[in-house]
Formats: structure tokens, sequence, C-alpha cells
């Protein structure tokens, strides 16, 4: 294995590092470039900032000697706007932006989102739908001859075969439809910059079909691979549907993953093994890279969201162990946690305090996918490398899984030495059962990094959607609580818990949501915003929700049936039991009681869900 940094870099190196990565040719004339080498296209604003996927990628790549140039949010309607760089040397890379677009554009229920948070002054509709797809086409129409390569959560979760929730269809690997050279998957940066030096050597793009982390297109099978049934199978069947995701699931650990394929038509997708973990000095030479930390300078003053809540923050880690069935992460990241240093964490600290405007000591947090998985990892790398498990806590925590969190109090601890700062709060969600195993760290959190509030996600309270979530039993939440105000009395401090539920998820019924809102009726809570689940491609809850069969187990004609909420209604009774105490939800709740045959819980008092 190459480390990231230490490939001989290319001959553009003598180019510099650029202030900002170019959107214009007149920036380019600036830094004395006649052409880029790379053109990143990206949905999202361009902040120069690590959170953001092109900049961190764009940023790597210029390190690596790159001349490397930035087309963001262009006009898709024709081919012009993406000649606004000329075209690039080595090839185009693809990416939707942070979100994936039809996310960013729709809402669980299908609606027309009002804003995105990635745009400029909050704009909407600066993307289209499906923008890898879009864009893709668009850099064919620009210059046929220049090899595209796509990546990014959009392009990573499409990879094979999947179940499309906005148009209610199966559809093909997004590698296919976008005509795309390659496919990039999961964390980008060794596939890229391998694939970005092997370019600069005159390698023809269709001649590199072997490295981690990426998908090609093969007219035929070679070599050995996992074969999932083809495109056309698992249109026709939600069985083989079912049993491919799980394949997919299950072939995700780096260390004993094989290479997958599915045909689609009359070719083949090879799917290579995911990319091997980045290590503690890879990731911080990463987060060492000369970025500027705002927005690029075109967009002058305005506002952009996404930004705004992150300029104060750092991720310390990637990837995560939980294994939430609804969510893309470890699908995306990987299940093996990647933890910078300590030295380069209190270095961004730093940085924010020094470089960045509007600092006012309080960094609004420091934790990643996961607020608590920082250096955590399989006790033993033999075990590790040969485990299938698609959670190491659920539905407890793998003996074998290291939950020392002496490590990151540690750093709680000098971060909040840093001179200059006067709060570390903690944003990422808590994973509340791993820290059950370190009372020291929730004392360490609740006394010195909670700003009042603090956010933890159960999900729900009955045992069926949990064990369909695969989140554990809510007496974990319970015992998590007792510690948490027990430690908020001790500071002196009046602090709460926020709790995140979803409801419709597969596996709810309507009786598993009267108890969640009886439970919350129970703990006084009266949640504001509230979710429905939203299925995004190839996680093991959309395979529930389009096959109505559990990928958690191995599938057959006679494996359990799902129960799945689909239709408008009982998701909207759903939704509405999670506002239980909105009175515009009042009609619907009191009808599925009656129908329920709980109309003991309609009445005036304490003990009473609704009013008459």
């Amino acid at each position: 294995m190459t480390q990231l940094f230490s490939y001989h870099k290319y001959w553009a190196e003598r180019f510099g590092v650029a202030p900002e990565l170019p959107m214009s040719r007149a920036e380019m004339d600036a830094l004395g470039w006649d052409s880029c080498d790379i053109i990143i296209v990206t949905g999202d604003a361009y902040v120069d900032h690590p959170s953001f996927g092109m900049a961190l990628i764009g940023r790597l790549l210029e390190a690596q000697g790159f001349r490397v140039g930035i087309i963001s949010q262009p006009d898709w309607q024709s081919a012009e706007p993406f000649k606004i760089l000329g075209e690039p040397n080595l090839f185009f890379g693809i990416t939707s932006g942070n979100m994936d677009s039809m996310v960013n554009h729709y809402t669980a229920d299908r609606k027309v989102r009002s804003d995105d948070a990635y745009t400029p002054g909050g704009v909407p509709h600066k993307r289209p739908d499906r923008a890898v797809l879009v864009y893709s086409q668009r850099c064919r129409e620009a210059y046929s001859k220049t090899p595209i390569i796509i990546g990014g959560m959009e392009a990573s979760l499409r990879r094979a075969a999947h179940y499309d929730y906005w148009s209610d269809k199966m559809r093909r690997s997004i590698l296919i439809d976008s005509k795309a050279d390659m496919l990039i998957y999961g964390n980008a940066e060794r596939a890229l910059i391998d694939v970005a030096h092997r370019l600069g050597k005159k390698e023809n793009i269709a001649d590199i079909t072997n490295l981690r982390g990426t998908a090609v297109i093969k007219k035929e099978l070679t070599g050995d691979a996992v074969q999932l049934p083809s495109f056309e199978k698992v249109k026709a069947s939600p069985l083989l549907y079912a049993k491919s995701v799980r394949a997919l699931q299950l072939e995700t650990n780096p260390g004993n993953a094989k290479s997958i394929v599915q045909q689609q038509g009359d070719r083949f997708v090879w799917m290579n093994p995911p990319p091997l973990p980045l290590d503690t000095k890879e990731l911080d030479g990463i987060y060492a890279l000369p970025y500027t930390r705002r927005p690029h300078s075109s967009y002058g003053d305005v506002n952009i969201p996404a930004y705004e809540m992150i300029r104060f923050s750092i991720n310390i880690m990637r990837g995560c162990f939980g294994g939430c069935t609804f969510c893309s992460i470890a699908s995306h990241e990987g299940r093996i946690i990647q933890s910078r240093s300590e030295e380069s964490v209190l270095h961004e600290i730093e940085e924010i305090r020094d470089k960045t405007q509007g600092f006012t000591g309080i960094i609004s947090d420091m934790g990643g996918p996961t607020a608590n998985m920082y250096r955590l990892k399989c006790k033993d790398p033999k075990i590790e490398s040969i485990c299938r498990r698609l959670s190491c806590i659920y539905p407890n925590v793998c003996k074998n899984m290291n939950t020392d969190h002496e490590p990151l109090i540690h750093l709680y601890q000098k971060a909040r030495a840093v001179s200059g700062v006067k709060k570390i709060l903690i944003g990422s969600g808590v994973r509340y059962d791993l820290a059950l195993k370190s009372p020291a760290y929730i004392k360490e959190l609740v006394t010195h990094h909670v700003g009042g509030y603090l956010k933890i996600a159960p999900e729900h309270v009955a045992k069926e959607p949990l064990s369909k979530m695969m989140k554990t039993d809510i007496h974990y939440y319970d015992e998590f609580k007792k510690l948490f105000d027990k430690f908020s009395r001790e500071a002196g401090k009046e602090q709460y818990l926020i709790p995140y539920f979803i409801a419709a998820h597969p596996g709810t019924t309507d009786e598993d949501m009267l108890e969640l809102a009886l439970w919350l009726k129970k703990n006084n809570f009266r949640l504001d915003k509230v979710q429905n689940f939203l299925p995004t491609p190839m996680t093991l809850a959309t395979a529930m929700y389009a096959t109505k069969k559990n990928p958690l187990h191995k599938i057959t004609e006679t494996s359990e049936t799902v129960f799945v909420p689909k239709n408008a209604k009982t998701r909207r009774l759903h939704k509405a039991f999670l506002r239980y105490h909105d009175p515009k939800n009042w009609p619907l709740i009191r009808d599925a009681l009656k129908r329920m045959g709980r109309a003991d819980l309609i009445g005036q008092g304490k003990k009473y869900l609704v009013p008459r």
C-alpha cells in the first residue's frame, strides 16, 4: 500500500499552492496556468474547508502537484458552463456535493424543499435532480474524449442496481447510466490519487480496473468475485434484491471483502473491494493542507448556511461501527474508525482561533459521524480482518471491541485548555449505549461540553422497530439519562437531553407509534422537528422498505416478512404520533385511537394522549 503523501509529485507542482482553487479563467491566468490538470464539478458552493468534499479532494490533489479547478453549481441547461475552465488534461471529477441531490431536493414525503444549505443565500434548485448523471452528460458533451470519474455520496450509494424511492422503481448502477469511465466509492483519497498519477503517466483509464474502492464496466467476466443477481433479476424479484443488498453489506470489511460483480444488460459492473482505511498520519496530513477555511471570495458576504453550521467545528474521526440499518455512513465511510492525532486536532483549534472570522471562543462541535468513537477499534487486528458483523454494538457491544474512552477524555481536556477557547461543545450525536461503558466520559461530557442540550438518538422505544433499525433497547437511554442528570446536578447545571426519533420505519406498526407517543408524553417531551423514514439507496432499511424482507438474516422464500408503513395516510399518522401535542394532529390521532380500540386515551387530563 502506497502512503498518500509518498508519491513523486506531478510536474505541475512548480506552480505552487493556489490561494483558492480557481473557478474562472481569470484566476487561472493570475496563477500562470494555461490549463487545469483536473476539474472538479460539484453541486455545492465551493467552500475551501475540509468539511466540504470538493475542497478536501481538491487540496489533496494539489498537494500531489496537480493543477485543480472547480466548477461549482453550473447551469446544466447546456454544455457551455462546463467549458469555463477549458478542457482538463487528465479528467473531470464529478460529485453532486456533500449530499445526495435527491435528498437535498425532496423531503421524506417527496415534497420539494424550499431551501438548500449548500448554496449561497440558501437558494434552492441550483443543482439538478440526479446531479451526477446530468453533470456527466454535460461534461461528455463539452469534451467527448476527456475521462470522467464520478464519486461522492450520490455515486457511492448507487454503484449497484438499487431501489429508487423518488421514482419508486429499480434503477441501474449510476456508472452505467452516467456513462462515466470510473466510479470511486467511499473515502476516495487512495483511489483518486493513484488514478491521477497513473493518468499523469499517460496510462489509459480503460486499463485501470483493479483499484480498491473503484467500480468499472467490463464487457465480460474476469477473475473471482461475488456475483450478484443481475439488474434484470433484481428488478423482477424483491427476494433477489434483498439478497443482493445483504451481499453488498457483507462485503464492506476491507480485510476480507471480495470483488462484487453484477450484470446489467450485456455489460458487467465490477466493484473492487473497499479502500483500506487511512492511518492517523495520512488523516493528519489531509487536515493540514492549506485551506482558507472560508467560501470562495467570488461569493462576497453572501451567507452559505452549511458553512455557518460547521465554521467553528472540527472533525476528529471517520467511520461508524454502529450499523444502524437506515444510515449510509458505514456503506460510504466504512465501519473501521479512522482517528486524527491530538496534535492535529489541537492545531486546527488554533487555526480556527487565529484565522476564522467571528470566532468567539466557542468550538461548536468536535466529533464525527458519532461523537464518541474516537480511537475505538477491535482489540485484535486478526479478528477485525475476518469479522463480518454488520454492527459492533448491536444487539450488545462486542466483547472484542475496545471501549476505552480515555483518549477522547484527554483530547477534550486538552482542547478546552487551548488559549482563547472558552468552551468546546459536542454537537455530534452521542452513542449512549457505548458511552455507558465509560462513566468518566459521561462526566467529562456533561460537566464541560453540553451547552444546555445534548442530542442523542434512541430512534424508537418499541422492540420491533428497534430490531429492524439495529438500535439497542430503550433501557440504555434510561441508564444514560440517570448519569446525565446526576452529573448535571453535581456540576450545578440545568441541562436536557434532546432525543431524536424516526416515524414510519420498516417494522413499525400503528401500535408501536402509539407506544412511542405515550412514552413521549410520560417523559414530558414535546418534539418540534420530527422525521419520517427516508429510504436512501443501498441501506438495509431501504431493502426492507422495497421488498418487505429482512436482510439482517439469510433471505429465503419463507424468511420473515417485514411490515412496511408505506401509504401516505399511515406515514402521516406515524408522524402525527410524534407530535401528539399539536392540535393539528388531534383529529387524525383520535380516529386512529378509536380504530385501534384505544378510545380510553381520548379525554382531558394527564392520563390521556389527546383531548376530546
